[in-house]
């Protein structure tokens, strides 16, 4: 399992921008460029709750069992005992190829016709994440926006790893009121 857990930033790129690119096109052919992005953006929004979700009550729930102890830890503790792994910053194809095919068959069941658009905003939102993540350890994001959003998930890294549990929008901290706060102290 531990060797699984390593993926090169590239991977996912790799294996699912032709993924949105297909589904975009086929909501593109059903329904036309507004109501395609439409749903495309709608996907994206949605990912963006999944991953604070994930973030928050999977990735940061506190198993009791040692096994669980043990999961726990190459899934998500590892990135935070050692958050410059350039290894561990992307979710690994293990887990996010079965998430993405049952997040598609949710689409389909819920959303019909409208499944395509949204499952192609949704891993768009996915890549989005996992480029953003990879960046806020790694590069200098000189933007404003880059630098809020470093600034933004190293409070989770740094100060306290029980807010800012988005990476790419801080928006799901904000309406359940768990945005990061930097310690007074620490600034002095």
């Amino acid at each position: 399992m531990e060797r699984l857990s390593h993926v090169h930033p590239v991977v996912p790129v790799l294996l699912y921008s032709p993924v949105v690119a297909t589904f975009g096109w086929r909501a593109l052919a059903t329904h036309g460029a507004t109501t395609a992005l439409g749903l495309m953006l709608g996907g994206v929004l949605l990912w963006t709750f999944v991953e604070y979700a994930l973030h928050r009550w999977v990735f940061h729930y506190e198993p009791r069992s040692t096994w669980g102890k043990r999961i726990h830890f190459l899934s998500h503790g590892v990135h935070h005992d050692y958050p410059r792994d350039s290894t561990r910053l992307v979710m690994p194809p293990a887990v996010s190829v079965p998430l993405a095919l049952l997040f598609w068959g949710a689409f389909t069941l819920l959303a019909a016709s409208a499944a395509d658009g949204l499952f192609a905003g949704f891993v768009l939102g996915y890549l989005l994440y996992d480029m953003i993540h990879f960046a806020t350890h790694h590069w200098s994001m000189d933007s404003r926006i880059g630098r809020a959003l470093k600034r933004y998930h190293s409070l989770h890294h740094y100060d306290d790893e029980h807010r800012g549990f988005g990476v790419s929008s801080p928006l799901w901290d904000l309406v359940f009121g768990t945005l990061p706060r930097a310690r007074r102290d620490a600034a002095r």
